[in-house]
Parts: structure tokens; sequence; C-alpha cells
């Protein structure tokens, strides 16, 4: 796409984008003076959908009416609740109905997901996690290792960038995996790379693990409701991921799983079981055999929070209202290109990103760092929030900026990139 600079270029973008009234079906926060906050921190906390409140009170009002009997009552009833979600979901990654179930935290389905997929031998113990993974990841994963007596330095296997290098080097993921391949029993990593933006190839990783007999999990963290993704396609193994980023459910909001089919029908895999994971038709017998759901469903433990899933319907909805994960996708490829264009024409030699240059290699986030000795990147961030601008920051050096398709626009980037421009004079 040609970006040209001036503001009647980002004006001329707006009036065509088709997901431009989206922006009226969210709350934005406002500053002092009244004026809409310019809003990037969507691949952190999502803004709150207006419907939300709807749905949420619809719960609250069927709570205050029907007591216990709103299990089974009402146009949404609670016993079947998570089902409502299930298409849209499994829509958002790329699945099949059966492979996927909106339950738990992130953390904690990533858990329930080794305790099926690492199932450690005395030839293949090794789990393969990127070098820079987000914290919680790397907390899970030492903690499943030490559970089957092992030590995260003989069983931990690092990707890690080439010195001197931000980015990771498929090829070197590769070479591990043809390597080690024999000792790895599982591969755990990103769809986006949290701290740089960094979009893995999903797909060729699965092909190249598979080939060497490694099962394969992705945390989506960051790639749900930001890329188009087919998981099933793909012949992933397991898949999570948060809802309240770019499915902007609200803090802490109930999270999602993905179990291929070919392993989501095998109710004899190893579990960690909980009675919302069993056989609906028995689940009210109350007896002590636990018989798992024949679904992804069946690594569900208790009955879900209704409140969470009433606010991740709202946002499903309003996904639905603009066209889906492609018509998003479509849009923020420009979004974030146009940020990317104005950077590099406007503020080269000051402020540069880390984040691929190659679209398909990115998703809506920037990775901005300043290329100025005497300014300090925290500095920064506190002068743009000081204008209204929210970014967020990640040790050590990284301001992270990204434009979401559902509400924000070209004049938001522009804007964005004049502040940064006074703030850097």
């Amino acid at each position: 796409m040609q970006y040209q600079a001036g503001v009647a270029f980002a004006q001329e973008m707006d009036s065509q984008d088709p997901l431009a009234p989206m922006r009226e079906q969210f709350h934005i926060p406002k500053q002092a003076n009244g004026d809409d906050e310019l809003y990037f921190t969507g691949n952190s906390l999502g803004l709150q959908p207006k419907l939300t409140a709807d749905y949420v009170q619809e719960f609250l009002t069927s709570w205050q009416q029907r007591g216990v009997k709103g299990h089974f009552e009402g146009d949404y009833p609670w016993l079947p609740y998570h089902e409502f979600l299930t298409q849209q979901a499994a829509k958002l990654v790329g699945a099949k109905d059966d492979e996927v179930v909106m339950m738990n935290s992130l953390t904690a389905n990533l858990h329930l997901m080794m305790v099926s997929f690492y199932q450690p031998t005395s030839s293949r113990f090794k789990i393969l996690v990127e070098d820079h993974a987000f914290p919680s990841d790397h907390y899970a994963v030492e903690s499943q290792i030490r559970h089957h007596g092992l030590t995260p330095q003989e069983a931990l296997l690092l990707w890690k960038p080439r010195a001197g290098e931000e980015l990771l080097n498929h090829q070197d993921l590769y070479d591990l995996i043809e390597q080690q391949g024999d000792e790895i029993a599982l591969l755990l990593l990103p769809g986006v790379q949290y701290y740089t933006g960094q979009v893995l190839d999903m797909r060729e990783i699965t092909r190249r693990a598979h080939a060497k007999g490694i099962l394969v999990g992705f945390d989506l963290a960051h790639a749900a409701g930001n890329l188009a993704m087919e998981l099933h396609s793909w012949q992933v193994d397991f898949a999570c991921w948060c809802s309240y980023k770019y499915l902007n459910s609200g803090a802490g909001s109930v999270a999602g799983c993905f179990v291929h089919q070919r392993h989501a029908h095998n109710t004899q895999l190893p579990r960690f079981a909980g009675w919302w994971g069993h056989d609906k038709q028995s689940r009210f017998l109350m007896g002590n055999q636990f018989h798992a759901i024949a679904s992804a469903e069946g690594w569900q433990l208790s009955n879900p929070p209704i409140l969470s899933l009433a606010a991740i319907r709202a946002s499903f909805d309003v996904i639905e209202q603009a066209g889906g994960i492609q018509a998003m996708r479509e849009k923020s490829v420009k979004l974030t290109g146009y940020l990317a264009y104005l950077l590099k024409n406007e503020l080269a030699g000051k402020i540069a990103f880390i984040t691929p240059d190659n679209p398909k290699e990115r998703g809506c986030q920037l990775s901005l760092m300043v290329t100025l000795p005497h300014l300090n990147g925290k500095a920064l961030m506190a002068q743009l929030e000081a204008r209204g601008v929210v970014t967020d920051w990640r040790e050590p050096n990284v301001i992270r900026c990204a434009p979401a398709p559902l509400y924000n626009s070209f004049m938001d980037v522009y804007r964005f990139v004049q502040i940064l421009k006074e703030c850097l004079a």
C-alpha cells in the first residue's frame, strides 16, 4: 500500500474504512480535558464494548429474578453458557467447534495441557521454549519439569535470538529440532512474541516438529483476535489464549483452549479431571467414576463464572458485527503499516522499531526503541501519557504501541506520531 504524509491522508483512510463505525461500539477513556485518549494498549487490555454492560446486566437480572433456576431458564441459561461462545471462538482461531472451549485462565490452561501432552520418558524429556518467553510461561514450564522429577538444566531447551539481534531466527529453531528432536517431548512457543511483536510461523514450526515426533503447543495471548489462524489445518496439538487483550473481555476474563480433534476425542488421555469435564448426560447422576467429554470440553474443571462469559459473549458479538477476524486483520495490516511508515519517514534516527518490517511477520504491535542517547525511553513514555497517549513499557527498553482495528483510527496514529515528534523536539 502507498502511504502518504500529512493529515489529509489519515482523514481519507478513515473515511474509506469499513470498520470506522466500530469505534462507536466502545467506551474510549477520556483525558482530563474531555478529549478521547489515544489508546494503544489493546495488546495488554482491550477497551470495553458498550454491549458488555447489557450482557452482564442480563445475567444479573436473571439471577435476581430466577435464583438457581437461572441455570436452566431464560434465553441464555447458565448451565450450557460456555457453549454459546464455542462457534465464535472456533472461528477466531481456525478450529472445529469440538476443538475449543472457554475455561479457566491462560496459565491454568497451559498447566492442564502439559499434564496431558508432556509425558517425558528416559529418552524424550525436553521442552523447547523461546528464551524471552513471557515469565508466566517460563514458570509453568519449569514447574512441570520439576513435577516430573527433572531439572530445567537438563530438560529445558531455549531458542535464542542470535547475538546482537532481537528477533528469533526460524532457521535456528529448525536446526534445534533437527539436532535434538529425538530428545524433545514438547515444543511450547508464542504465536506472537510479546516483547518484539514478532509473529512466528506456526504452520511450518508444527510441520517440522511433528516430523521429529514432537508435540506442539502455542500460547496465543498476543495472537487471538490479532491474527487470522488455522489451528486445525495446521495440525497444532494444543493452544491456549487469554480473552482480555485483543478480544476485549475485561481484566482477568476467562481464557480459551484448543485441543486438536485427534486428541480431543481421546478420552483416555491423562488429565487433571473436574466435574465440568465429565460426560454431560451422566454428570448429575453424581457418580465417582470420571468419563471425559470427547471434545475440548473434557478438560474443564469447575462450572465457569457466568459474569465473565457474558462479557466474552458481548466481545464476540462485536467482532462478528465487524465481519470477523479476517476483516480485523485486513485493517490491522494497513493501520500498523501506516504507523511504521510515519515512524520511518518522520522520526528516522530518533525512534526505531524492533518488530519485523514484513506485515506478514507482525500483528498490531510495534515495539519502539528510543535511539537518542540522551533520552530515556521510560521518560518519553511518561511524556506521552501526560499528553493523552496510552502505550506500555516492557523492560529493558521497549515502548509497545498496538493500534487495534476495532477502535483505533488512522487519525489516532497520525496524532500519536505528531505528539511523539513534539516530545522529541
